[in-house]
């Protein structure tokens, strides 16, 4: 296996998630889910397995949303590919095409010409239409749909720019009542993205948006992998890229070790630490061992190119909490990250991280401490341990933090 930092990984190749993608189809048997991940942990290749292994009589339909910028090109992005999987199968999607030549569309050559979409074209319809022409189909085959929804949150956002809140909050809804009426048939949705669905409902909900459109599917969190498949997978890297490695008793499990542990076991680290130890154990003396990876690691983390890409998580705070609490959640993290001298991430209580706010006139209100620090939770930068105090998710990232930051 050759390493391939931030590319598409041979889905044969995939190691870990075999367990995980079972729980998410036994999931899928009683209801949708929508799905969170940390970026870079391998989410987009376990949707990609799940399209293209899919277990008997289910049938999934994979989009990314990331390029859609209204209503109405979510429902026709969601008729076309519908359409395009029956025409596969010498079926059409009849009351949908019926209906969208009803606003337009001319047909040329067995092919419908889409109309084009004005400002009230009902796209609550045309998307009701197509899923269920698509529910019916499949029903005479006995099969079921899947919707793979990729960056569903990043659509819903720019939705609310351009068209505003009301229209998000349809959205959200419409979607919630297909999965309703159409439950019984055996229609899921897998609905997971970049940014956190609960950042976009959270601003519908500060305008006035009182449904819960997700209370039918399961949270699924998309973890990073266990240490015994951590570890396979910077085994099978070293052999693989054939790195030179020291002669040292015990050296390759001893270095497949190291890399999983400061990867924090995430599959995209994994890959960068392995491709840039190769290229560090040419010039060593004795090779590739445990202290050639820490010093690899070293360089990455304090590399002006950043090729982790770790300044994101500094960069999104504006954008997920607010000008307004920019300074609140910066402190948060500097504080812990600053009592942290080595990989051990330190824990602080909700009261020493309220006395520090007040100290440093960045928080003084208890109850908007804990809301940020259950958000902070959700977009995995902090866990909370059994005694209720918070101390960074992950080592890795409390390593770059200080760093970074320069504490």
């Amino acid at each position: 296996m050759k390493a391939n930092p931030g590319g598409q990984i041979d889905l044969a190749e995939v190691v870990g998630r075999d367990q995980l993608i079972g729980q998410i189809w036994d999931t899928l048997e009683q209801q949708s889910i929508r799905m969170t991940a940390e970026r870079r942990i391998g989410k987009t290749t376990i949707i990609r397995k799940l399209r293209a292994e899919p277990r008997p009589g289910w049938v999934p339909i994979f989009q990314d949303l990331e390029r859609y910028h209204s209503a109405r090109e979510f429902a026709l992005s969601v008729y076309q590919e519908v359409n395009r999987f029956l025409s596969l199968h010498k079926r059409f999607a009849r009351r949908s095409k019926d209906f969208l030549k009803s606003l337009g569309g001319i047909e040329v050559g067995g092919v419908l010409k889409l109309p084009k979409m004005v400002a009230d074209t009902p796209w609550q319809d045309i998307l009701s239409l197509v899923i269920q022409d698509l529910v019916e189909e499949l029903e005479r085959l006995d099969k079921r749909p899947l919707f793979l929804w990729d960056e569903v949150p990043f659509m819903l956002d720019s939705i609310r720019r351009q068209e505003g809140e009301p229209v998000a909050m349809a959205v959200l809804d419409n979607l919630r009542a297909l999965r309703q009426t159409h439950r019984t048939a055996g229609l899921r949705m897998v609905l997971t993205g970049s940014i956190g669905l609960h950042h976009v409902i959270a601003g519908l909900k500060r305008q006035n948006y009182a449904n819960s459109p997700l209370n039918d599917t399961y949270p699924l969190e998309v973890p990073s992998l266990d240490a015994g498949p951590a570890r396979e997978l910077a085994t099978r890297l070293i052999e693989g890229e054939r790195v030179r490695i020291s002669r040292s008793s015990d050296s390759d499990s001893d270095t497949a070790d190291a890399v999983a542990r400061l990867a924090d076991r995430f599959p995209f680290y994994i890959h960068h630490i392995v491709k840039a130890l190769k290229q560090a154990a040419l010039t060593s003396a004795t090779g590739a061992d445990p202290a050639l990876v820490e010093q690899v690691v070293a360089q990455q983390l304090l590399d002006p190119n950043d090729p982790w890409e770790l300044s994101h998580y500094r960069e999104r705070i504006p954008i997920y909490y607010g000008s307004d609490s920019e300074q609140a959640v910066l402190g948060i993290l500097d504080g812990l990250a600053a009592r942290a001298a080595d990989a051990t991430p330190v824990a602080l209580s909700i009261n020493d991280l309220l006395a520090e706010g007040r100290a440093a006139g960045t928080l003084d209100d208890r109850d908007r401490l804990i809301d940020l620090l259950r958000l902070m939770e959700q977009d995995h930068y902090l866990s909370r341990d059994a005694a209720g105090s918070y101390r960074f998710r992950f080592p890795l990232l409390q390593r770059w933090w200080r760093l970074a930051r320069g504490l």
